[in-house]
């Protein structure tokens, strides 16, 4: 049984609203995080997904800095806008990023917002829903990134150390596993944070 975790879901934009009722329908504790200082009281962050270049206007300069440097020290999830903030490089246009996944990705990949599609993938070897609403494609991979879920011949989500992320919108559905394993990557991070407090800052 894990543990309950306070995981906050950054409330800019977007249905961040979606992931907190998932999170707590799992046992989490929510916090909606709207200003930076909210970032020191939690375990771990969601980004939802929204319009990547919006957030970074909202974020601001310094909102940018403190997000970045949560990301280097806990774990985060990115979904959609989420993912390509957490990205390597980001293409069509380019863009600012987190840098905190060895990825790169192409923005509105699958089209605009009418080329919205349900499709089925494969999470972890299981079949699993997948919303995928003006989302990212993953053109690069870092050799240091897990693959979790694909969708026919494409990655569509992955993990690399204690950061995740996913180009659909698992929050969209009524599958519950992908959260399910983001909050398995916070408690095994608590678990390695105590066995190694070194290693706090390192992204392997």
């Amino acid at each position: 049984m894990l543990k309950t975790k306070k995981i906050g879901v950054l409330a800019l934009q977007g249905d961040f609203d979606a992931h907190r009722r998932r999170l707590e329908e799992l046992g989490a504790e929510v916090v909606l995080v709207k200003k930076p200082e909210q970032l020191a009281d939690i375990d771990g962050l969601v980004i939802p997904g929204g319009e990547s270049s919006t957030f970074l206007k909202l974020l601001g300069e310094e909102g940018f800095a403190q997000l970045r440097q949560f990301v280097l020290a806990k774990p985060t999830f990115g979904t959609c806008a989420g993912a390509i903030l957490l990205a390597k490089a980001v293409e069509n246009p380019p863009q600012a990023g987190l840098g905190a996944l060895d990825i790169d990705v192409v923005r509105n990949a699958y089209g605009r917002q009418r080329d919205s599609s349900i499709r089925e993938g494969t999470f972890q070897g299981a079949p699993i829903e997948m919303v995928f609403i003006r989302a990212p494609k993953i053109s690069r991979l870092g050799p240091g990134v897990e693959v979790l879920a694909t969708e026919g011949k494409d990655p569509v989500a992955v993990r690399q150390g204690k950061t995740m992320a996913a180009t659909f919108h698992p929050e969209l559905s009524g599958d519950p596993h992908v959260h399910r394993a983001f909050l398995q990557l916070v408690e095994d991070s608590e678990d390695n944070f105590r066995d190694g407090p070194s290693s706090k800052h390192r992204i392997p």
